[in-house]
């Protein structure tokens, strides 16, 4: 890497990487409001995707408000965001057609041919199928358990990638 212009890219998914939800397989459930998940995040986090060799960007619903609501709780700046185009019903049988989560088209064209890597719960075999298709860089598509969110080993596989760009 020769510049912080051209760091790879890390899209961040809020729900499931870094607000956990849903039940742990191997564990009896439980209840978790919406207010106790927030109340769950860290700087720790925060401190861990700020470390990464990278540019962190939102990839999420949440949009511009994981600026407003995630980002101060987890001692990041405010990030680029994603804005996701209006589904067309062309894009829609293309994704459907593929197996595709309905935001990798979106994020490869975002990057540009940049490196990136990318964490969500919703990635599969088929998105990395296509995104190793129809992108001209390097990328990491890195599913992370909804149940759980990002982990040791998370940042581990991901640190590891980057540094090997």
């Amino acid at each position: 890497m020769t510049s912080h212009a051209e760091r790879p890219l890390l899209f961040l998914d809020v729900d499931g990487p870094l607000l956990p939800f849903g039940e742990d397989p191997q564990r009896a459930p439980g209840a978790t409001a919406a207010d106790s998940r927030l109340a769950r995040l860290t700087c720790e986090v925060g401190s861990r995707l700020a470390a990464l060799p990278c540019e962190l960007v939102w990839a999420t619903t949440w949009e511009d408000e994981a600026n407003a609501e995630i980002a101060p709780r987890i001692g990041l700046p405010r990030l680029p965001v994603v804005s996701w185009p209006d589904p067309s019903d062309g894009h829609e049988r293309e994704d459907q057609w593929f197996g595709l989560c309905w935001k990798t088209q979106t994020l490869v064209n975002w990057a540009g041919g940049r490196p990136f890597a990318w964490v969500d719960d919703e990635i599969t075999d088929a998105d990395r199928e296509w995104v190793s298709t129809h992108h001209s860089g390097q990328a990491l598509l890195h599913h992370v358990e909804s149940y759980r969110g990002l982990a040791d080993d998370d940042f581990a596989a991901l640190d590891q990638w980057f540094r090997a760009l």
